[in-house]
């Protein structure tokens, strides 16, 4: 671990924290329905767009009603941006002509997308139209944001309300969301971006002169189109020589800002964050990583705020602080050593500037090993999915770190929203398992916890497993699942088993070595994606109702306290624990097995 790391480390959680605090303030005006201070001129849009939606902002949702409101738009939302996927050639505001996508692949983008997964088996600028970039994609970027604070509002209402029968609004929890909160930051946000390179224009693609002319071979083919073979059976080659380039344009700003705020992650370039056009500088680079925690962190303190008591949603903080904090010493430590069987070529740190540092394969060298591992960090804590460097080629160890993050549940930081209802599910976990040991009906915030409540907790803690170690089993039984594996035996395991854990968790990052753009993954993890996003959703509806119902009792001797160290410390352990049962069994087949074979020879 070098000093660089740790600064930077500190750096990063301290402006966080700076950030977060007064966002915090305006999370929580937003959630109770309070105007906002220095933006009230935004409640006329506000009571137009009700308007104009038919919504009566004064009528409450009981948490069915709210369930079904969220899934009728959501299944809508995934309709449309399918079918704008599958007339995109048709269609205006596509300057390179790009066909239409596939049925299966349409299929899997929309679904990735509306889920907050934003999982790209695609090449975005060899495949999607601005059109199709902005209207769809960026759209969809707003609105599974939006929905994930939704729910976490609701979430934070049954346990704040006393003895009601709803939960809050859901056309309106989304509006509010989107007006004053993703849109004002994605703007601000956009302008930063453009001011450091990122490119936002609507331009075809710009051929360019190269100042050398690059030679490379391709296979010689005959006039009917077949590749050519000498005596031998081997391929004729020819020699080219590349005199131009192509360089994609288009309004990447824009985009890139709520891909990051809402941790959607989705990239405009199939390079994602590691494409200058993207992210041009350090600069840039660090503000990306702080866009990606911002909202999880400031809704902690927003949770804080509207249940009454800030030391509630500073241990919330704290639990997820400690957790990533530790996580990402692990992977900046790996990465900071060489490659075990490249120093035993004699490749070692003052011979070989690939070692030099530790393993810089697959890093962006602009960013160098601490940022880039960081930044994979923070990107699969949250479920973001963003990637500035190619974590297929991190060392095992390295690359299971952001694998556990995911498989976690997405809830250190998390996604926008989801991080926090996540967390706040295995409070109550935590809690139960603590009245367990005592002896005692478990409370959380004032209301009991009983057996409705741990139903529903079970089926959201358990549903991503499921998705995820079924998925993996499937794929690797099939052979149009083994037909994907670039790299065969452990890594090729974790290749998949990093596809399924990223798709559940709806995270959207990958192990690329995995050549997943086929009928059989694109269907299944789509699949994957659904369900691991709304199978969760609905029962941690299902408890915000149970828990609005029941009054909110006082504070008493025998009460746990959830706002010390203990208890920190105990909500840390379940969910290490639960994410150690899981998928250690897994994890032994792929990162262990592979990490051990770097010592044998």
């Amino acid at each position: 671990m070098t000093m660089q790391s740790l600064v930077l480390l500190g750096a990063f959680l301290a402006v966080l924290l700076v950030l977060a605090w007064p966002l915090g303030l305006v999370l929580a005006r937003v959630g109770d329905g309070g105007a906002v201070p220095g933006m009230t001129w935004m409640g006329r849009i506000e009571r137009l767009l009700y308007k104009a939606g038919g919504v009566s902002p004064e009528t409450d949702m009981g948490w069915k009603s709210y369930a079904v409101a969220l899934l009728v738009f959501n299944g809508i939302g995934a309709l449309f941006v399918f079918a704008l996927q599958r007339l995109q050639g048709w269609l205006p505001m596509n300057p390179q002509s790009l066909a239409n996508i596939s049925p299966d692949a349409s299929f899997n983008t929309a679904v990735s997308f509306v889920a907050n997964t934003n999982w790209q088996g695609y090449s975005g600028e060899q495949t999607m139209s601005y059109l199709t970039q902005m209207l769809a994609l960026t759209g969809q970027n707003f609105f599974s944001a939006a929905t994930g604070m939704a729910v976490a509002y609701a979430l934070i209402r049954g346990f704040s309300s006393r003895s009601a029968k709803t939960i809050g609004n859901f056309w309106v929890d989304m509006t509010r969301s989107t007006l004053y909160v993703l849109l004002p930051l994605s703007l601000i946000f956009s302008v930063f971006l453009m001011g450091q390179g990122v490119i936002q224009n609507f331009s075809a693609y710009q051929e360019v002169q190269l100042i050398e002319p690059v030679a490379y071979s391709i296979p010689k083919a005959s006039p009917d189109g077949q590749p050519l073979k000498d005596a031998q059976g081997a391929p004729v080659m020819q020699s080219v020589a590349a005199t131009t380039q192509t360089i994609a344009m288009g309004p990447v700003a824009s985009q890139e800002a709520i891909k990051l705020l809402g941790t959607n992650g989705g990239g405009f370039f199939n390079a994602n964050s590691a494409h200058p056009y993207e992210n041009p500088t350090p600069l840039s680079n660090f503000v990306q990583m702080l866009a990606i925690f911002l909202i999880p962190a400031g809704l902690c303190f927003a949770f804080g705020r509207l249940v009454g008591d800030q030391r509630q949603g500073v241990a919330v903080l704290a639990a997820m602080s400690l957790i990533f904090v530790a996580a990402t010493l692990v992977v900046m430590g790996a990465e900071q050593v060489a490659h075990p069987q490249l120093a035993a070529l004699g490749l070692d740190q003052s011979a070989s500037a690939l070692q030099a540092g530790g393993n810089m394969e697959g890093k962006e060298t602009r960013f160098g090993i601490s940022a880039s591992t960081l930044f994979a960090a923070v990107t699969t804590a949250a479920s973001c999915g963003a990637v500035n460097a190619m974590h297929d080629s991190f060392s095992p160890l390295g690359g299971a770190v952001p694998m556990l993050l995911m498989q976690l549940g997405e809830v250190v930081f998390g996604g926008v929203g989801s991080g926090l209802y996540g967390m706040l599910v295995f409070a109550i976990l935590a809690v139960f398992i603590a009245g367990l040991m005592i002896g005692r009906t478990p409370e959380y915030l004032g209301k009991k916890i009983q057996s409705y409540e741990m139903k529903m907790t079970s089926i959201a803690i358990l549903i991503t497993p499921v998705l995820v170690l079924g998925g993996t089993a499937v794929a690797v039984m099939l052979d149009v699942g083994r037909a994907g594996i670039a790299n065969p035996g452990a890594h090729g395991f974790s290749e998949i088993l990093y596809a399924f854990s990223s798709a559940a968790n709806n995270n959207g990052s990958a192990f690329a070595g995995l050549s997943a753009n086929t009928p059989f993954y694109n269907t299944m993890l789509a699949i994957a994606m659904w369900f691991g996003r709304f199978a969760v959703i609905v029962p941690i509806l299902a408890i915000a109702g149970a828990l609005a119902a029941k009054p909110r009792l006082e504070a008493n001797p025998g009460t746990m306290p959830t706002h010390g160290p203990i208890f920190v410390g105990l909500l840390v352990g379940v969910v290490l624990l639960v994410g150690v049962l899981n998928y250690v069994p897994a994890l032994a087949l792929g990162p262990v097995v592979e990490h051990l074979q770097l010592y044998t020879k």
